[in-house]
């Protein structure tokens, strides 16, 4: 499937591009207007014959059919040829009077008379008995008359459907093929003569925004689908609609409102299968012993599968055992952001995404089944992607397909459900890594003073993949992508919201920086560094690594890319190596080591050895690892400036640099606009090792694991500017410098926190 490249800042609309971002509903709409609206067009009134055929398809059926021609008067649509036949026909029907043969009868309605079937039209397109005899009356027209007019004015909108659904269909198949040509054409080329490595994820002729388009691409692909299924289902001539609304109407419908359903599914079948949803998540997020046993080693709650099954009439194999891999678990925590805000972010696809920047890397709101009352959304059902990733290149994405349902449960409580659906998946594509959404989602408790209660509940089944060595039992643990990690990650991003919000902040919160302007322009340019960071490192489909074999045996990927129009990174060539490790260390005390500045010249070659000035320090979190820092690393030929961001919740930890302009920095230090000031982020990542860990699914057959290790999993990662030029190769010797760093990176971790051995 198509990619996109999210170095952009996250805050860009993700579909802001009026060339791809298509609405069913409005060109639906629109013909609806065109149709419903009294024009002039000709129509051909049938006395006998199928409302489906043609305009004419019975006129001929029998000798003595009366066929009238219906236009109005003055109507534009109606050419001269046309009233030149009628004028004809009429002087000839008076001359040959005497002929056996019964002329054809012709009838011309007043423009008082359209005017009012138009009327009756809005209304009702399908008039009863009653109401034909009515208006007949009332129009000194047979009823007859009145019936074929009808007749044919739905035969009208529904020839004009059929032009609107072919013609879209043609445009947007079009346009796949131009942009999948591109693509290939880019995959040719993209590869640097000198060393021979792929450059095709970030390749200099495809810019930031076409790039992200290409997630655009499933999007497209599933209306696409939907055009092509109602196409091949409603032949020319067949009755696609039952009714015609018009006006505000159709602006609150879903494209769905078009169609019978969405891949083979009714809509009425989509809303059943997301209420059964919802009670199931009800039940998984209250429900005790003995569905939830709470492990005695780790303190988790794992989910009996077994129960499950029972509780939940789950088809199941015949041993016993789901057919593939199941990951389940719950976490309750309390989150510092009120539920209205709360409910938004999860409903805003552009939101979730910036929430959750370490976990998600594309999303995206395929379709909208239905809008909910507004404001608050409740009712709303949308149509949802997301590729899941881990801050590391050798983990594999799961990208998945789903329907999120939100609901209000009463005054003080909402639940959103996500749930995959079969079928939705293979109709967009079907060569995505199997990965669905069992109902999963969270409970959300209003409580006081702006805080939440949230119980999450993550359920997934996933198809069983090859997974690195050093990432196989968090993964499979269901740890790498379960509840926890999801509630950590919330609860640290609405934590960093407050603290970015608060406007009495404590003079040691807040050191270096005297204005409020200044510190919230440095803790926006420190977010949007961490999120850039955490886009360039994953395996998302971005990017192409490539493994490089190093002397001291080092595992690093690289990857490179081009940046010809992002303000917010340098312009030119970037390299990005990446390495993950396993250090015999502890997650917390690793984390200490990497953020504290007066150690900082123990790993960072960049410094020389020297010594390390902080200039400023923000908190962001009440945990004191949570904090912005800016720091100053003298020389004798210069001084460097250094922005980190430390960050750390109950799952994971981070810690992201940048090398920054000094000039610049000040300036943003005052209470200047960060938006445009190029920053190129590195860092590492912390995560536990989870070899301490039990998997979150036991059932009747499980096997116990033997490990009780325990410790982190490092991911280092450098990006450089190898070349100030976005037309310039990539060298072999820029290759190696990056390569370099990170292994001299790594050495001196190990050798400082003696664990070379590790």
């Amino acid at each position: 499937m198509g990619v996109v490249d999210m170095t952009n800042p996250p805050t860009k609309d993700f579909f802001a591009s009026p060339a791809l971002s298509l609405s069913l509903a409005g060109i639906f709409r629109d013909a609806g207007a065109t149709a419903a609206a009294p024009t002039a067009s000709a129509s051909m009134e049938v006395e006998e014959g199928d409302e489906g055929s043609g305009g004419g398809g019975g006129s001929g059926s029998k000798k003595d059919d009366t066929v009238e021609i219906s236009s109005e008067n003055s109507g534009p649509a109606r050419s001269r040829s046309e009233d030149d036949l009628l004028d004809h026909d009429d002087d000839e029907d008076d001359a040959d009077k005497s002929k056996k043969k019964k002329r054809k009868k012709y009838h011309r309605h007043t423009a008082d008379q359209i005017r009012e079937m138009e009327a009756l039209f809005k209304e009702s397109p399908h008039p009863d008995e009653k109401q034909r005899q009515q208006l007949s009356k009332q129009l000194g027209l047979a009823p007859r008359q009145v019936k074929f007019w009808f007749q044919n004015r739905r035969t009208q909108i529904k020839a004009i459907q059929e032009r609107h659904e072919n013609s879209l269909l043609k445009q947007e198949l079009d346009k796949l093929r131009d942009e999948n040509k591109a693509m290939r054409e880019t995959i040719n080329k993209a590869c640097c003569l000198n060393c021979g490595m792929a450059t095709t994820a970030k390749d200099g002729s495809i810019t930031a925004e076409e790039q992200q388009l290409r997630i655009e691409n499933a999007k497209l692909k599933a209306e696409v689908e939907k055009l092509r299924t109602v196409i091949g289902k409603y032949p020319p001539g067949a009755s696609t609609t039952g009714s015609c609304s018009s006006g505000n109407d159709q602006e609150n419908r879903s494209s769905l409102d078009f169609y019978t359903g969405i891949f083979g599914l009714e809509k009425s079948r989509i809303m059943e299968i997301v209420n059964q949803a919802m009670e199931e998540l009800q039940k998984m997020a209250t429900a005790g012993e003995p569905l939830w046993v709470r492990s005695v080693e780790t303190g988790r709650e794992i989910l009996n599968y077994d129960e499950y099954v029972k509780e939940f009439s789950v088809e199941s194999s015949s041993n016993g055992r789901p057919k593939r891999s199941i990951e389940a678990s719950r976490e309750t925590g309390v989150v510092f952001l009120d539920l209205p805000r709360l409910v938004q972010s999860f409903m805003d696809a552009n939101q979730w995404k910036d929430m959750f920047p370490c976990i998600i890397s594309k999303a995206a709101t395929v379709d909208v089944i239905c809008h909910g009352e507004a404001p608050n959304k409740n009712g709303a059902v949308q149509l949802m992607f997301a590729e899941l990733q881990m801050l590391t290149p050798l983990v594999p994405t799961r990208e998945v397909y789903f329907v999120r349902y939100c609901k209000q449960l009463s005054a003080e409580q909402w639940a959103i459900v996500d749930v995959s659906i079969d079928k939705v998946e293979e109709n967009i594509d079907a060569s995505l890594v199997k990965c669905r959404k069992r109902p999963s989602g969270c409970i959300i408790q209003d409580k006081t003073n702006g805080h939440c209660k949230v119980i999450w509940v993550e359920h997934l089944e996933c198809q069983k993949n090859t997974v690195h060595s050093l990432y196989r039992t968090i993964v499979r643990s269901g740890l790498a992508f379960g509840a926890r990690h999801w509630m950590a990650t919330l609860q640290h991003q609405c934590e960093r919201l407050v603290f970015f919000m608060a406007t009495n902040v404590p003079t040691k919160d807040s050191t270096g920086v005297a204005t409020l302007a200044g510190r919230k322009s440095i803790l926006k340019l420190a977010q949007r560094m961490t999120w850039s960071f955490c886009h360039s490192i994953g395996a998302s489909s971005y990017h192409t690594w490539n493994k490089v074999s190093t002397k001291t045996g080092e595992d690093i990927r690289v990857s490179s890319r081009k940046n010809l129009n992002d303000p917010g990174e340098p312009h030119g060539v970037i390299v990005c190596a990446v390495s993950s490790v396993w250090l015999p260390v502890s997650p917390t005390l690793l984390f200490d080591f990497l953020r504290d500045e007066s150690r900082r010249s123990e790993w960072d070659i960049m410094s020389n050895g020297g010594p390390v000035q902080s200039i400023a320090n923000l908190a962001k979190g009440k945990d004191r690892g949570n904090a912005v820092t800016i720091q100053a690393m003298k020389s004798k030929e210069n001084s460097m400036w250094v922005l980190q961001d430390s960050c750390t919740n109950a799952f994971e930890s981070m810690v992201v640099f940048a090398h920054v302009d000094v000039t610049g920095i000040q300036s943003v230090i005052t209470g200047c606009d960060s938006s445009n000031m190029a920053i190129l982020p590195s860092g590492f990542s912390i995560l536990p090792d989870g070899l301490e860990s039990r998997p979150l699914v036991i059932s009747s057959t499980h096997e116990k694991s033997n490990d009780t290790e325990g410790g982190s999993l490092l991911t280092v990662a450098f990006q450089i500017l190898t070349n100030s030029s976005p037309t310039a190769k990539l060298t072999m010797e820029s290759v190696e410098s990056v390569n370099t760093i990170v292994s001299c990176t790594l050495r001196n971790i190990k050798t400082s926190l003696q664990c070379e051995d590790g």
